[in-house]
């Protein structure tokens, strides 16, 4: 009976269906898919790296699964990954993820897209992958990830991953491209709350939250329901201020959604971002819709909390695991192996036994089998025990 870590993985990907012909599969999905997650941890960057880890190791991994056909070949790597149904992978993954985390009321969750470079496939006329993230900043995990569809864009695939989330209390903060009212509907359905930039891409709105805050600013908003919050850091020779207004008023927000289409919209906010660098200053002015009651202190906080997700994810992802270099191309298999990778990266943020970096994390799992045994567990132990 399977035990551990690998009965967790066992448990959340049982509905993976194998696209494998019965009596062609000389090795088992589980054993594919359990040695393909340690070499990602351990540092492997694609199927030929799962091959060379499951040979280094065969004798730990005989020890935790049954291999009745041995180590899989790279080919038996690469065709498992590009045929296996995506959406099955991702629900393992969330369903896996969310057994572990549970999302705090008021958290944030930023959701953002990225782009897998080197996974377009020229030859078959084929456009690199993009894939949407949701990032939760309190526990540091990806929640899930959703293929962009070649035929649209993020847009479209925003809604999808947020319907597949628990979004119960949190605060949901993505950029403007996705400041659209199923967006928001869904966020609402999801009874969360939302803090949205506002550009160009939505005229009337943009032009109306501008005119609000423009007409407030000089009676210093008097006699309008309102909240301010400033910051001011100094770092490595940059000063930078960071001003943020919310405005609530009833007046106001009948003015900037008369119809109502903009579900809950409780306050609108601006950010004004002031720095100086080298004797030149520069200011920035952006604008937001919100679900939030008002508070500028928390406004502030999802505002400059979306951007971790490029530093605590996307940056990461392309740093320390070289996703942008992985060329993986053919069939599911670009991302079926960022799903993976997810599940690497959040494995390696589950151990906070130690400071070590996340490159030092996979260099130590790549040594140490209990360590490696550990993070599947999700409860690495300290450095040195």
């Amino acid at each position: 009976m399977t035990e551990g870590p690998l009965a967790s993985i066992a448990t959340h990907f049982a509905d993976v269906r194998d696209p494998r012909l019965e009596r062609t599969r000389a090795h088992n999905l589980l054993d594919i898919l359990t040695i393909a997650i340690c070499a990602i941890l351990a540092g492997a960057e694609g199927p030929s790296g799962m091959e060379t880890f499951g040979k280094a190791k065969e004798g730990w991994l005989r020890t935790i699964l049954p291999l009745p056909g041995g180590i899989p070949s790279h080919d038996t790597f690469r065709r498992v990954l590009a045929h296996l149904k995506p959406a099955e992978l991702q629900q393992g993954f969330l369903s896996w993820f969310a057994a572990i985390q549970t999302a705090t009321k008021g958290e944030l969750i930023a959701l953002d897209g990225k782009t897998l470079r080197k996974s377009a496939a020229k030859a078959w006329g084929e456009t690199a992958v993009q894939m949407v993230s949701a990032w939760a900043s309190e526990n540091r995990l990806v929640l899930g990830q959703e293929k962009v569809n070649p035929d649209s864009n993020e847009i479209t695939a925003v809604p999808s991953l947020l319907a597949k989330l628990a979004l119960n209390g949190c605060i949901v903060t993505v950029d403007a491209l996705h400041c659209q009212v199923k967006t928001a509907e869904t966020i609402v359905k999801g009874e969360a709350d939302y803090v949205i930039a506002v550009k160009g891409n939505q005229g009337s709105l943009h032009e109306a939250i501008q005119a609000a805050f423009a007409e407030a600013h000089p009676s210093a908003f008097a006699q309008l329901a309102h909240d301010t919050y400033q910051t001011e850091e100094t770092h490595h020779g940059r000063w930078e201020r960071r001003t943020y207004w919310t405005l609530m008023d009833p007046l106001v927000l009948a003015q900037v959604n008369p119809t109502g289409r903009w579900p809950k919209l409780r306050c609108i906010g601006m950010v004004r971002a002031e720095r100086t660098l080298n004797g030149k200053t520069s200011v920035e002015e952006r604008f937001y819709i919100s679900s939030l009651e008002g508070d500028a202190r928390t406004f502030g906080r999802a505002v400059r909390g979306h951007w971790g997700i490029e530093n605590a994810v996307h940056w990461l992802l392309d740093l320390v695991f070289r996703e942008d270099e992985c060329r993986v191309s053919v069939g599911n298999g670009a991302e079926n192996l960022a799903v993976l990778r997810h599940i690497a990266l959040n494995l390696l943020r589950q151990d906070r036994s130690s400071k070590q970096s996340l490159k030092q994390k996979r260099f130590r799992a790549a040594l140490d089998p209990t360590y490696l045994h550990q993070l599947l567990a999700g409860s690495a132990p300290a450095n040195g025990s």
